[in-house]
This record gives C-alpha cells, structure tokens and sequence, in this order.
C-alpha cells in the first residue's frame, strides 16, 4: 500500500510508502489518504497524529507526474472529490505533527503546511517549485506559505521556485526542531505522547482558538477564546484535572 497507518495508543501513525517515487502522491495514495484523515477525524479514541514519509531522502514531492490523470479527470479534482482533501483539514482540530524527513516540494510541502507542528531531519528539504513547470501551488501554499513565515521569505519561494535547506526552514520559523535524521521519528513520538497526554478537549479547543483567532482581531480572538474556556468550564475532565492535580496522580481523560 502506497500509505501506511497505524495506532498506538491515542496517536496515530501516517506514513508515505512510495520510496521508490520519491513518496510523491498517486491516485491510489490520494484515495488512502482521505480515507484515513477521515478515519482520524472520526475516531474519537485518537487524539494526534503523526505524519512523516519512508526513507530518509524524501518525505514528498507532491504529484507524482508520470501518473497524473489525462485533462478529463485531472489531480485536483481527484484530490478534492467529495469535498476531502488529502490534505489534513484546516479545521481537524485533533493536532497533526510533520516529521519532515527529506524533499517537502511542491503538494508535500503543502502537506506540511496544514500540520500543526512541522518538525525536520537534517537532510530536509523545501520547496514550492511548481512556477518552474508552469503550474501553481494550488492546494494552501500561496495562502498558508506567507502565514506561517516573513512574507519576503515566502515571496522568493514562489516566484523562484527555489528551495530552502532545513536550518533556514527552522530560521524563518517554518519548523520547530532540526535533528538528525535517526533521531527524527523518536522526537516525533516524545512530542505526539506529550500531546496525547493532555486533556483532548482542551487540546482541541488551543487549536481552535489560534487557527481561527489568527483570522480575527485581537479583541474577537481573545473573546473568542474566553467563550471556549467556558465551554471547558464545567466539562468532567476539567474536573478531574483539579481532582488529579490535588491528589497528586495522572489524570484519566474521558474527552468529556
């Protein structure tokens, strides 16, 4: 299969199986994919996700060209039938780390881009080079590239098409942690375990507050996150969180 998944516990494991094509994304990873960010979507049992790609060369170069679809059915529409994207949804508010473990070009940096922590090996790579055959970052990167480093950065990017190595994605802030590449997927573990451990509906509501309190003015977002504590306010697991912290032991999450 061209994408493996599995579960462990509270987080689950996405990881690209096409070494052989530099783990770019064919028809057949484009169905596994929305079946399984849905499946994630849906199953309450887990609470982050991680995603990385097989090998140390490439984590994904996006649209694999040698079988893109004639004009009659083209990789967009593929991508986008039903409404699911093979990206994670903007709006999944479960939290999704990228552990970036080579070239993140084109569709894959994209990939990235709609993850909520994005950490990197040494050998990594990233590029949205799509100007250079005539075509556009057309899944979030003209949109989400300049969100998430300076604008003039991400300016270069697209209109060079050149890519950046993996210190300069950590200097412009486009991923949190550089390690070498046998240490990548242990990180990315520590950091999906810590995560998994806290209370999942206060996870969530963090995420949904700064996703789309970056889109409001300071005074809405900050009201806006003050309507979300209240909805935390009375939840059983806020409850047994205090409860827990009083009678010094872990607490046991019910996602309630």
């Amino acid at each position: 299969m061209p994408v493996d998944f599995k579960q462990e516990g509270h987080v689950a494991y996405v990881t690209l199986n096409r070494p052989e094509a530099m783990n770019s994304l064919d028809p057949e990873s484009v169905t596994q994919l929305t079946q399984i960010w849905s499946e994630i979507k849906n199953n309450s049992d887990i609470r982050v996700s991680v995603l990385t790609g097989t090998g140390e060369k490439s984590f994904c170069t996006g649209t694999d060209m040698k079988k893109t679809p004639p004009p009659d059915e083209c990789m967009a529409a593929i991508w986008l039938r039903d409404g699911q994207p093979i990206i994670p949804h903007m709006k999944m508010w479960k939290p999704i780390i990228c552990a970036i473990n080579g070239y993140a070009i084109g569709g894959g940096l994209e990939m990235a881009l709609a993850c909520d922590l994005r950490i990197s090996s040494t050998k990594a790579k990233f590029g949205l080079t799509e100007v250079k055959v005539a075509s556009l970052a057309g899944l979030n990167g003209t949109q989400c590239l300049p969100r998430a480093i300076p604008q003039a950065v991400a300016m270069k990017m697209l209109l060079t098409g050149e890519m950046i190595d993996a210190q300069e994605a950590l200097r412009v802030g486009l991923v949190s942690d550089v390690v070498e590449p046998d240490a990548l997927m242990d990180l990315a573990k520590k950091y999906a375990e810590k995560i998994a451990s806290n209370a999942p509906l206060s996870v969530k509501a963090a995420k949904q507050a700064i996703i789309m309190g970056l889109d409001m003015p300071l005074d809405q977002g900050i009201a806006f996150s003050h309507l979300l504590w209240g909805v935390l306010r009375d939840t059983e697991d806020r409850k047994e969180g205090f409860q827990a912290f009083a009678e010094k032991r872990a607490p046991e999450w019910k996602g309630k």
